[in-house]
């Protein structure tokens, strides 16, 4: 029996090991199959990288082997890219996009009354209704309407049309974009402005050379880092009619602001001063910027109508009615024959198509 108790040990010991082997080799095939598994994967991404070399187009291939040919593919990507930006850019043009250019002959028609056959090639902008009014009388062609907005004016003979769109950058820039479906060979801009230089008096003229663009609006239509410049014959032109008319101007850079009662803010003052500014006003950056993408060519002349730098110097009703009674009918006047003058020369006023 004791013996039989010994072989039982022995017996139970064998099985027991016997089970260990058997979890053993479970455990050893079950690394090996994960192994075997993770092989697999690594022999898959090995075939899916060589299947990718293999489908890399030819064009490709020979870039990787020519540095000449890798340069060539490159900028081609390149101006593929630049060409995407430029269409972008075009599209939100009114000369590039039909549709913004029916919209935009609509509305220029309905704010005028003015249908678009009656536009001049030659065209003033004004803040004020004296402008239009002086206007109709010294050309008894003219012919006015009145909009839901804008006010306008047309002359035949004189080949001009004027144009009161009202006061601000936001109208400004408007104008500036409408303006263009007329496709105009010049726009004047005859607007008022508050001296900042001490030498400017009242009644001065001032012909901008450039405009700080502070107002906002042009931002939706060039950087920032762009500057707000007139069309230089559109200038050239004006200038030599003073000049023959025997009237002093200015040029300099010009501060455009939407900010109003900026009289009062001794801050704002200071920056204009810093500036090195001869004016302040708010309209000139936003027409300079948005005619500049309308491809249309823009020019102001200035009236100093007022000096708040100096003291007592901010305009009021009574010395803005002495302003329009002893310079504007000058101003109106030298607005025209600049404007007639451009259409009679019949010379291009832009340098360059673009």
């Amino acid at each position: 029996m004791a013996v039989k108790g010994k072989t039982a040990k022995k017996t139970s010991k064998s099985s027991t090991s016997k089970k260990k082997t058997k979890v053993t080799k479970k455990k050893s095939s079950a690394k090996s199959s994960a192994q075997s598994s993770v092989t697999a994967k690594l022999k898959k991404t090995k075939k899916a990288s060589t299947l990718k070399v293999k489908s890399t187009p030819s064009s490709e291939l020979a870039a990787s082997v020519d540095p000449y040919s890798l340069v060539r593919l490159s900028t081609k990507r390149q101006v593929n890219s630049v060409e995407e930006k430029k269409a972008r850019l075009r599209a939100r043009r009114i000369h590039w996009n039909k549709e913004k250019e029916k919209i935009a002959i609509d509305m220029l028609e309905r704010y005028t009354g003015h249908d678009i056959k009656d536009f001049q090639q030659q065209i003033i902008l004004t803040n004020f209704h004296y402008y239009i009014e002086r206007f109709n009388v010294l050309l008894d062609d003219a012919i006015y309407t009145k909009g839901s907005a804008f006010k306008a004016s047309s002359s035949k003979k004189a080949q001009v049309t004027i144009i009161e769109f009202g006061v601000g950058s936001a109208m400004a820039a408007l104008i500036g974009e409408l303006v263009s479906v007329v496709n105009p060979k010049a726009v004047l801009f005859l607007g008022l402005a508050g001296s900042v230089h001490p030498s400017l008096k009242v009644g001065d003229f001032v012909l901008p050379i450039a405009s700080i663009r502070a107002e906002g609006v042009s931002d939706h239509f060039l950087p920032p880092q762009v500057p707000a410049l007139p069309t230089f014959k559109v200038q050239k032109f004006v200038s030599q009619i003073l000049v023959e008319h025997g009237h002093d101007y200015r040029t300099g850079t010009i501060h455009s602001t939407d900010f109003r009662f900026w009289e009062f803010d001794d801050r704002f003052k200071q920056n204009l001063i810093e500036e090195r500014v001869l004016a302040v006003e708010m309209e000139t950056a936003a027409l300079f910027t948005a005619c500049f993408v309308s491809k249309v060519n823009i020019g102001a002349l200035l009236l100093i109508s007022d000096c708040p730098m100096k003291k007592g110097g901010i305009k009021t009703k009574s010395s803005a009615k002495e302003v329009f009674k002893k310079y504007t009918d000058i101003h109106i006047e030298l607005g025209i024959e600049a404007m007639a003058d451009i259409a009679e020369r019949g010379e291009k006023v832009r340098h360059y198509n673009w």
